[in-house]
């Protein structure tokens, strides 16, 4: 008797996220920062040109799908840190900023290596096509609500 492997469900997605943003935050706590925080650090720091603050705002508030407001309080906490700083009209990681990217990215190494481990590639190539689906549909949704 074969059991049939049961279909992901918008639970399952949730539940993932959230055992995996966990042990993050768990870790980013250690060092002082939130995770929102880390998303917006992040995105200064990898961006191909520097950020206007309102870009940095907008940029952010596409990842987190959170109020501007509190984007721009994350950027304020961040300056304040030292972590960001102000170049002209730019937003620009400080080398304190990069060191705790890199950081936190090597604590979180060995778990991801853990989580990720053994699944086979084509699973993970279907899974990423999946959630690129739900991510363009779940925007497209979230657009229509918007006023």
């Amino acid at each position: 008797m074969t059991t049939a492997t049961p279909a992901v469900s918008p639970r399952d997605l949730a539940l993932a996220h959230y055992a995996a943003r966990a042990v993050l935050e768990q870790i980013l706590a250690r060092h002082g920062v939130t995770f929102a925080r880390q998303i917006a650090l992040r995105a200064a720091a990898t961006a191909e040109a520097p950020h206007t603050p309102d870009g940095l705002v907008a940029e952010v508030r596409g990842f987190l799908k959170t109020d501007p407001a509190a984007v721009r309080a994350d950027l304020d906490a961040l300056l304040a840190a030292g972590l960001l700083a102000t170049d002209g009209a730019h937003l620009r990681p400080t080398g304190a900023g990069r060191d705790l990217l890199a950081t936190t990215a090597a604590e979180v190494a060995p778990f991801t290596a853990r989580v990720w481990a053994g699944i086979p590639a084509d699973d993970l190539a279907a899974a990423g096509r999946v959630l690129a689906q739900v991510t363009a549909r779940a925007n497209a949704e979230l657009a229509a609500l918007m006023p």
